[in-house]
Parts: C-alpha cells; structure tokens; sequence
C-alpha cells in the first residue's frame, strides 16, 4: 500500500567542504559528515555503523567513495 519514501539529494558547497569519515581509535566508531576545508570545522551528518551506512551517506549527497578521506 505504502510505497518505501524517495530518499531526497542534499548538496554540499563542494568548494568549502570536503566528505570526511571520523574514525574514533579507541571504539572504532565512525560518523560521516564534511570538513570546512579552510577552518577545519567538522559537521557531522550521520553515525556508520556499517557498509550500509556509508552507501546511504555517499548516496545522499552524490559522492563517490574515493572523494571521502577518513580522518582519526
């Protein structure tokens, strides 16, 4: 009855911000979001908890996996 909900794009200022995985050492967790390249400031966007995750995350915002950097 209900079809699944059309996931909407989102953007990012491609020329500001770059697509960075924060990766904790200690618990490995990891949460995707951008980095303000000329500040350094993180915006995180979601928590990956698995490859599932992170092909929902690359998705959203049209981004291929060799643009994210993983940062500890």
């Amino acid at each position: 009855m209900f079809g699944k909900k059309k996931k909407q794009k989102k953007t990012f200022d491609r020329e500001q911000e770059k697509p960075v995985i924060h990766a904790s050492i200690c618990n490995g967790e990891q949460v995707a979001g951008f980095k303000n390249i000329s500040t350094g400031k993180f915006s995180e966007v979601m928590l990956i908890r698995g490859r599932n995750d992170l092909n929902e995350f690359m998705e959203m915002y049209g981004i291929v996996e060799s643009e994210i950097t993983k940062e500890y």
